[in-house]
């Protein structure tokens, strides 16, 4: 069995990065945070000539028709540069949600192209993840209702604004009412769907966790280079390197849970529940780690604006509780964990069916 990403995988992921390192400087995110829209439309529009947007779309739609374990590379690289737009909701979220509603769904044929050539942007509700992330700049916004899926208009609604730690993240408590009119499917079609938004919202936040984490590490590896105390580098001294080798050692092991989730989603697994919430809770307690360290190693500095180190801390904390906190995650794996007939031990560990 081959467990390596495929070479056009690696390439797709190597040319993301090397666009965003150019398109996606941090200076353009500090100045976005001034701006009352909190995104770019030149951004965006690049994106999309990039194929980002239509990434999950299928080809009958102009998309690249890709899946959740190539999204799981690139959400890597999206946090690792802080992207400030909501890209995930639209490409990776909305799309898999529009995708799975039944052939020949009028939503399917008005939505899919749009996000394609990123004329569209979709925000994202659910009782999860109540805060409704870009609300404002939103074309049209799919929310959950009792197991339903509905598309609300921006007009059709009245949001909130809610503050967050983060200052990139618009969001929003959405006031809207259901209707017949806004209903896309039912109840009985509609909660498969949404059980696969909620992994896939977790899958994004866990993937950028892995990539926030990476990032963190970077920026104190540099700054342990650069600071001196007596004459040398503090990255000289033992216990710093500890400190940098732990999270470097802690984002090695989470990697795989991240990308083993991503599989059994695109697999659709029984147990594609319990490693989502697996993956989403050791992308956010690496990410934890990597910002405390980063911090320590800092002297504190890194809380500090001037620090590009304190962009990442902020988004950490802000989407680790984003798609589910660690308690509801926590709940999901301990109810398979303590199961009566859960199949764990030795004798299961090569259960081809897990």
């Amino acid at each position: 069995m081959d467990f390596t990403f495929t070479e056009d995988q690696l390439l797709f992921r190597d040319a993301t990065r090397s666009f965003l390192m150019v398109e996606a400087s941090l200076e353009l995110l500090r100045a976005l945070w001034e701006t009352d829209a909190g995104r770019s439309t030149d951004l965006r529009s690049k994106f999309a000539a990039q194929g980002l947007t239509g990434l999950s779309v299928d080809a009958t739609y102009g998309g690249l028709g890709l899946g959740d374990v190539d999204w799981a590379l690139l959400l890597h690289e999206l946090g690792y540069f802080a992207i400030p737009d909501s890209l995930t909701d639209t490409a990776y979220l909305a799309a898999g949600l529009l995708g799975a509603l039944p052939a020949g769904h009028a939503a399917k044929s008005d939505w899919l192209p749009r996000l394609v050539d990123g004329s569209a942007r979709v925000a994202i509700g659910h009782p999860v993840n109540p805060l409704v992330a870009d609300a404002h700049l939103a074309d049209v916004m799919l929310l959950a209702n009792e197991g339903e899926i509905h598309a609300v208009s921006r007009v059709d609604v009245d949001l909130i604004p809610n503050t967050s730690v983060d200052l990139s993240r618009r969001l929003f408590h959405v006031i809207w009412q259901p209707s017949a009119k806004t209903r896309l499917t039912d109840s009985t079609a509609g909660q498969p769907i949404l059980r696969d938004l909620v992994n896939r919202g977790a899958i994004s936040t866990a993937g950028q966790l892995l990539g926030l984490a990476a990032r963190m590490l970077d920026l104190s590896i540099d700054y342990t280079a650069e600071r001196k105390q007596f004459g040398k580098p503090i990255g000289s001294f033992q216990a710093v390197k500890h400190l940098l080798a732990d999270v470097a050692v802690k984002l090695e092991f989470a990697k795989p849970v991240v990308y083993r989730a991503a599989y059994a989603l695109a697999t659709e697994h029984p147990h594609r529940d319990v490693y989502v919430s697996a993956a989403k809770l050791a992308a956010a307690d690496t990410a934890a780690l990597a910002a405390r360290h980063g911090i320590q190693v800092h002297g504190a500095m890194g809380y500090t604006w001037e620090l590009d180190l304190q962009i990442f801390v902020k988004r950490a904390l802000a989407l680790t509780s984003s798609w589910g906190d660690r308690a509801f995650h926590k709940q999901r794996v301990g109810a398979f964990v303590f199961a009566p007939d859960a199949q764990l031990g030795p004798a299961d560990t090569f259960n081809h069916t897990d």
